[in-house]
């Protein structure tokens, strides 16, 4: 299974001065530790790091510290996230059918959950991992005013990885730069598209490192596991 790491972004909500995923988490940075789940996940083959020049140094310098055994890439990215996943749908190997999506920083995704998810191709061509919402969610207008509370029982967390085909995902990114489509994950341009998008079942535990907060919960579940 060939994997794209999208991170070619910064941490504004961190308050980091540059790509929040080189931050320290332990003994390793937050890029680190999602690189040792995919290292260790019995299914991907090749990972593919979407990534500024600028950053790609110290990623390279953590690739090197993990000694991963596995084929790796780096890849520029975009100005965008779906920007810099275009770039890395065009730089994966001629022998890629099918990939997975994995933000970098969804450090506490374990390498069963990738092998899940590789495992999900056997039924279908698009899948998400997800979680079912456990809170009340409410639909709030410009004026701060409840207009609806959506049925819980219907409404599910994304989270990723995220798996494509991949010559339908690169048809869907042709056609939503086409039409000015912005969307925030690949999942919404293959709707857009007309194409089934499954559910995987995710993990709790599978956090994405947005704020100190997040920061400090993903220390704390990294000191449980370890």
């Amino acid at each position: 299974m060939h994997l794209l790491i999208p991170a070619a972004g910064v941490g504004k909500r961190m308050g980091a001065d540059g790509n929040k995923l080189l931050l320290p988490l332990l003994d390793q940075s937050i890029m680190g530790w999602t690189l040792k789940a995919a290292m260790a996940a019995k299914t991907i083959e090749w990972i593919g790091i979407i990534c500024q020049a600028i950053d790609e140094p110290l990623f390279k310098q953590t690739v090197a510290k993990l000694e991963i055994h596995k084929p790796v890439a780096f890849i520029r990215g975009g100005d965008t996230r779906q920007a810099s996943v275009n770039n890395g749908l065009k730089a994966l190997p001629n022998l890629a059918q099918q990939v997975l999506i994995h933000d970098g920083a969804r450090c506490l995704a374990t390498p069963t959950l990738f092998d899940r998810c590789t495992e999900a191709f056997s039924t279908c061509n698009g899948f998400i991992a997800a979680v079912p919402v456990k809170d009340t969610i409410k639909k709030v207008n410009n004026s701060g005013i409840i207009e609806a509370t959506p049925d819980r029982s219907q409404l599910w967390a994304a989270q990723t990885p995220q798996g494509f085909d991949v010559a339908l995902l690169k048809t869907a990114h042709q056609k939503g730069s086409l039409q000015g489509w912005s969307v925030t994950d690949d999942a919404a341009l293959f709707e857009k598209c007309g194409l089934n998008v499954h559910i995987v079942q995710g993990e709790e535990t599978n956090l994405k490192v947005t704020t100190p907060v997040d920061l400090a919960i993903a220390e704390f579940i990294l000191r449980q596991r370890l």
